[in-house]
Order: C-alpha cells, then sequence, then structure tokens
C-alpha cells in the first residue's frame, strides 16, 4: 500500500450545524489535493489544543493515552489514515516497543492524529485515500468537461451537409 505524508492544514472546530474538519494536505508538492475528515467538535479540539498549545496544565484524554503508551515501554512512529468506506474512515497508530516488536493499533482518524500531534510522529494517508476522498481537482474537472462539450461539438458539426443550411424549394422563403 503507497502511503503519502500529510501535515495538518487547517482544523475546523464547528458547532451547531457546522461540521468539524480536520484537512490533511499532502507535504510534497504533489498534485493530490487536500484531504477533509469529518470529525466531532470535541476531536477537533483536541487535534487544535495538540497543535497550538502542546502543554496543558493537567493531562487530556489523548495526554494520558501517549503518556500509558511511553510508560509501557513503547514510542508512537506514525499513523496511518488506511481506508474509507463511504463516509467513515479508519487509521492505525504504529507502535514500536523497547524490544523493536512493532504494534498497530486500530484507531478513528481523529484520536490517531491528537496522539500524532502530541508525540510530534508522521502522519500517513493510503494513496487509495486520497484518490478517493481529497478535494476534487475543479480546474481538471472543468477541463474535462469543456473538453467533452468540444468532442460532442465536433461530432454534431461532422454529420451536418451543404443541404442543412439550404431552404426546402417552395418554401417562400429566399
Amino acid at each position: 500500500m503507497t502511503m503519502i505524508r500529510v501535515d495538518i492544514e487547517t482544523v475546523v472546530i464547528g458547532g451547531g450545524p457546522v461540521a468539524s474538519l480536520v484537512v490533511l494536505k499532502p507535504r510534497s508538492n504533489s498534485r493530490v489535493e487536500p484531504l477533509p475528515i469529518r470529525i466531532g467538535s470535541v476531536e477537533a479540539t483536541a487535534i487544535g489544543m495538540g497543535v497550538e498549545h502542546p502543554g496543558t496544565d493537567r493531562p487530556m484524554t489523548h495526554d494520558l493515552l501517549g503518556q500509558a503508551i511511553t510508560g509501557l515501554g513503547a514510542t508512537i512512529t506514525s499513523v496511518a489514515i488506511t481506508k474509507v468506506e463511504g463516509t467513515t474512515f479508519f487509521a492505525e497508530v504504529n507502535l514500536t516497543t523497547q524490544s523493536g516488536c512493532h504494534l498497530s493499533l486500530d484507531a478513528r482518524p481523529s484520536d490517531a492524529i491528537a496522539l500524532a500531534v502530541r508525540s510530534k510522529s508522521p502522519i500517513f494517508v493510503a494513496e487509495s485515500v486520497m484518490n478517493t476522498a481529497s478535494y476534487p481537482d475543479f480546474d481538471a474537472v472543468k477541463r474535462e468537461q469543456d473538453r467533452l462539450d468540444i468532442q460532442e461539438f465536433d461530432k454534431f458539426i461532422s454529420t451536418l451537409s451543404p443541404e442543412d443550411f439550404t431552404t426546402g424549394a417552395g418554401s417562400g422563403r429566399p
């Protein structure tokens, strides 16, 4: 599975009818568009706090889990968003123990990202997920539609004959 390294482009903390989102942008200057993931407002706040304020007076839930992982002798090596089914995204938190054992924990993307920002671990997204769920390239969509319109017009023009432009005999028109 090909993975793309991403960074957090923005976190939108919604309320009421406005959805919360985390938008992930490919780190490289590739042609892949940013990936928006709808998350809960509590999770958006947790990610935002990890990005904006790396430390708090008391540990939040994701801080506690990070401390537990470290306390048990493991490190978070990366997080990965591996799959999307409809509007549901799947992620994993990748750990390495002191003995070198590698573990992958199933997680919601929002929780995985919140852990990644606290542990300064890289975030990856499967290329298939980026291709399926990233923002559409509206310029490319418009270019494709223009190409199809021209193709349809060319097909129409090729079916015309000079007789299609003359008037019928006896119509009374010049």
